[in-house]
């Protein structure tokens, strides 16, 4: 992340002076985070009761199996990602607003890149040091997930994130950024690693 700030801010020296450096300066404080997720469906089927699959009654094992038979098993949810633009006036930084233009992701489910996307409609992030929820809906066909199609294997890896004690320490989602800003939009020149509990 050093790295990529670095880049950011010699650039600003080169293409504006004073005014976009201290932009592109703000611009770098903004941190991310997984926030939550919620509404996990697995074949329209919701999943925030259960536990194992002896949760499951027979007509939806029934349901799940004749998914996996035609390799289409879509798992749905919002993940909602934790935006916060701490450049609210205060510790030497200017008040500054943004927007978050566009935000290309790439989500990784134990390390494993699943599928890709972008947000629908721009974000603003404004400088008051307050959290924004950036909602990213998700769909995986998690009948890919596991080579050798046993429904158990499937259910229980489905459950670890989505199920009563799911977790969404399971999930990274990869992006790279691009801020709005008075001088216009800047992207970041390389991609973020976004994970649950810590801001990067």
């Amino acid at each position: 992340m050093r790295k990529i700030l670095l880049i950011i801010l010699i650039a600003a020296l080169f293409t504006g002076g004073c005014s976009v450096y201290k932009t592109v300066s703000n611009i770098s404080r903004l941190k991310y985070k997984i926030h939550s997720a919620k509404d996990y469906k697995l074949l329209g089927i919701e999943l925030k009761e259960k536990k194992s699959v002896k949760d499951f009654n027979s007509l939806e094992i029934l349901k799940l199996s004749a998914g996996l038979i035609k390799g289409s098993l879509p798992l749905t949810f919002q993940l909602n990602i934790e935006a916060v633009n701490p450049n609210d006036g205060s510790g030497g930084f200017e008040k500054t607003d943004l927007t978050l233009e566009s935000f290309p992701w790439k989500l990784l489910l134990n390390e494993k890149e699943t599928v890709n996307g972008n947000i629908e409609k721009p974000i603003a992030i404004p400088g008051k040091g307050e959290s924004v929820i950036i909602p990213i809906a998700i769909q995986i066909n998690a009948a890919k997930l596991i080579k050798d199609k046993n429904l158990d294997d499937v259910i229980a890896l489905i459950l670890q994130i989505g199920g009563v004690k799911g977790s969404t320490s399971n999930l990274k989602l990869l992006a790279q950024p691009v801020i709005g800003t008075p001088f216009g939009k800047i992207e970041y020149p390389g991609e973020i690693t976004v994970v649950d509990k810590t801001f990067n």
